[in-house]
């Protein structure tokens, strides 16, 4: 199963920088471990405030028992909470994408069917999104799609600047029917999707 994983660190005041570097040095050789025992598949680092310290992971773990011991492990976790967001398969999740350019975006869907759209209609606009999707995977702009536990959707974007996503929004047939929330990502330096070879 995989984990969408919160982590915000607060380093304790008055904690020499020299203990704070062989922290983070550790938690990065830890993280180059996980990595390749598939646990830990993904690194991103979300806007920040001045001074925030926080991270995204995508993690995978039989079940969340598992989850708590890789997290537990870590070293950052001593100054660090975890926010954990179990990550529901999608039947648009696409089984193998293009590799993209540009910056990668979460984007969470929530949507909302019209009242008194015929069955029919709502059937066809959800398959056509369905071939739509698997269009943008082959053109690098989607990554991964799961299915979040309050009924929404999240899905791993890139596009070469939030212009680009809106373009690349506004051509899902489902659009229009869609609210969403877009946080951009940046590149982490332990993010296992650069690092690997």
């Amino acid at each position: 199963m995989e984990y969408l994983v919160t982590m915000t660190t607060h380093v304790p005041d008055g904690t020499a920088q020299q203990e704070v570097d062989e922290v983070r040095a550790r938690e990065a050789a830890h993280s180059a471990g996980l990595a390749a025992q598939r646990h830990l598949l993904r690194l991103w680092r979300p806007p920040l405030q001045p001074g925030e310290w926080r991270t995204l992971g995508l993690f995978a773990a039989q079940d969340a028992g598992q989850l708590e011991e890789v997290l537990a492990s870590m070293p950052l976790r001593v100054w660090r909470t975890d926010e954990v967001t179990p990550l529901g398969p999608h039947p648009f999740d696409p089984a193998t994408a293009a590799a993209g350019s540009g910056t990668e975006f979460f984007v969470a869907f929530t949507l909302t069917i019209p009242d008194g759209t015929p069955d029919q209609v709502a059937d066809d606009t959800i398959a056509a999104e369905g071939r739509r999707v698997t269009e943008l995977a082959g053109q690098g702009h989607v990554s991964r799609i799961w299915r979040l536990p309050d009924g929404r959707t999240l899905g791993l974007y890139r596009a070469a600047d939030e212009a680009e996503l809106a373009s690349v929004l506004r051509s899902l047939p489902l659009y229009p029917w869609l609210k969403v929330q877009i946080t951009p990502l940046s590149p982490h330096p332990s993010d296992p999707g650069i690092n690997r070879g």
